[in-house]
């Protein structure tokens, strides 16, 4: 069996389908690549492409796509409702078969490495690729976004990239690159357009702040959709599943007298995260993994495979 990896790629265009296709184009461009998911959001002014392939070509559509995005996304000119370092802002690399963590990370040195030597965009390494206990946590890294970073650099505080020089790319930004686990990222929006009250959800639902496990969170306003939105990456979704999330989300919008509209997935979600979800809401009875079809019917080819 090959190998796979996946990459979910964050860059900082919200609304220019011009621009994204030009990007999801550049990466699909490399040999045995594919491109599984693209979402655009116009309010985070943010895209995220998720393409997967073999850890011998995966660097390099991830490299062409943040070339791209340094040609054609100028952040001076760029305002959305999600942090953001850099036109090509997080680029993470997920071990999906016979690929390791740790062969991630390599994965993501490499990138990281290339991405200053061709393109001049500096680089952060974070999560399991991070080269300074204080950058595991993509937060700090992003702390003050583009035009924070760019003064504390100038400034001379500590926050030299890992890959390049002490200036920002004047349009560009920065690159955080990583390596990780799948996670999800997750967004419920509230039938209200006031902030305050999806800030105050998220302060309760933070593992930072006391709240759940495994849960960062965020409250942003949505303009487009006049209401306001708990947005959300779930790091381990075994241990804090989202259905756990979604009922704590509305038992505290329930609070304020608050109800959800609906609930977003970003990018892909993994079949085991929907078959517990499925499992609690209906109440199945020793349910297994092994009792969806789908499931019973690839171990048995794997089976037949390795026979």
């Amino acid at each position: 069996m090959k190998t796979l990896v996946e990459c979910v790629a964050n860059f900082s265009e919200g609304s220019n389908l011009k621009v994204i296709d030009a990007i999801v184009s550049a990466i699909r461009s490399v040999e045995a690549i594919q491109v599984l998911d693209l979402q655009m959001d116009v309010d985070h002014h943010r895209s995220v492409v998720t393409f997967a392939g073999p850890k011998e070509h995966i660097g390099e559509a991830a490299l062409r796509g943040i070339g791209k995005a340094a040609e054609l996304i100028d952040l001076n000119r760029h305002t959305g409702k999600h942090p953001r370092i850099g036109a090509a802002d997080v680029v993470p690399f997920v071990p999906l078969r016979r690929v390791t963590l740790q062969d991630c990370a390599a994965i993501a040195h490499h990138v990281g490495e290339q991405t200053w030597l061709r393109f001049q965009v500096p680089v952060y390494f974070y999560e399991a690729a991070a080269k300074r206990p204080d950058r595991i946590r993509l937060e700090n890294i992003r702390r003050g976004q583009f035009e924070g970073l760019r003064q504390d650099l100038a400034a001379g505080v500590d926050r030299q990239p890992d890959v390049g020089g002490r200036q920002l790319h004047p349009t560009a930004g920065a690159t955080a690159v990583g390596a990780r686990n799948l996670l999800i990222a997750y967004n419920i929006n509230l039938q209200t357009p006031d902030v305050a009250v999806a800030r105050a959800i998220a302060k309760t639902l933070r593992e930072s702040g006391g709240g759940l496990p495994h849960v960062k969170a965020l409250g942003i306003e949505l303009k487009a959709r006049q209401q306001a939105q708990v947005s959300m990456n779930l790091t381990d979704f075994e241990k804090t599943p989202v259905h756990q999330v979604f009922e704590r989300v509305r038992l505290e919008a329930q609070k304020l007298g608050v109800a959800i509209a609906s609930s977003q997935l970003i990018g892909l979600i993994p079949r085991r995260a929907v078959e517990l979800a499925a499992a609690h809401y209906l109440q199945i009875e020793d349910f297994e993994p092994d009792d969806v079809l789908e499931n019973r019917l690839a171990k048995l080819f794997e089976e037949d495979d390795a026979r």
